[in-house]
């Protein structure tokens, strides 16, 4: 059977699995933005405590998808949750970075005008600051789509859902019948997700930016 035969043949398991795929994806990384701002807004003032927390999320990405997926199946069992919690762990590097990055760039003349027409700290943080870093904070948001995309296809090594279970099914049968067919359809699956999520991405940020600040 050729490829397209067999895309055509499954096309729904395809859409199902290129679905869930995206679900998990977009879900850690909304996960990982509240996280990783938040952490971001808490150290941002402090050399030291933005110098911890983003060699603390860069050491994640020092450990290898499948053993951070091996150390968590004890604790976490099969399925959705270490897969979920080792996404998250990956995500927050570039959120972490730029967030922090976006807020320490913020002008201080800007900052003190705010001051001055009365707005209180929370409001300078919320109204000003982090509207000015939201550029950056996306483009963080943006690079850990990007690698949680690849990841998220380990995830089948738990019984996470997704197309990893694809690639990892034809991968095991290789030699039998559909077996490249399925490997193929799972990889690029994950290429055309990464490619609708960058350019989702993209729109989002022209529609949530000011013109003055992409200027």
């Amino acid at each position: 059977m050729g490829f397209l035969d067999y895309v055509a043949s499954r096309w729904q398991l395809l859409l199902v699995d290129s679905y869930q795929h995206a679900s998990m994806v977009v879900q850690c990384i909304v996960l990982a933005t509240i996280v990783g701002v938040l952490v971001g807004v808490a150290v941002y003032r402090s050399p030291a405590g933005a110098a911890i927390a983003t060699a603390l999320s860069s050491a994640v990405l020092t450990i290898p998808s499948f053993a951070l997926f091996g150390l968590l199946l004890p604790f976490l069992g099969l399925g959705v949750a270490p897969s979920v919690v080792t996404l998250v762990l990956y995500a927050l590097l570039p959120i972490v970075r730029n967030t922090i990055v976006g807020l320490s760039t913020v002008d201080q003349p800007i900052l003190d005008a705010a001051r001055g027409i009365g707005m209180s700290r929370f409001g300078v943080l919320t109204r000003v600051e982090l509207r000015l870093a939201w550029p950056a904070i996306l483009a963080g948001m943006r690079v850990s789509t990007q690698m949680l995309m690849g990841i998220a296809a380990i995830a089948a090594y738990a019984k996470g859902p997704g197309l990893g279970n694809l690639v990892f099914s034809g991968l095991s049968q290789l030699g039998g019948a559909n077996a490249v067919n399925m490997a193929l359809a799972g990889t690029l699956g994950v290429i055309v997700l990464a490619l609708l999520l960058d350019a989702i991405f993209v729109l989002i940020g022209r529609l949530t930016t000011s013109r003055g600040i992409r200027g």
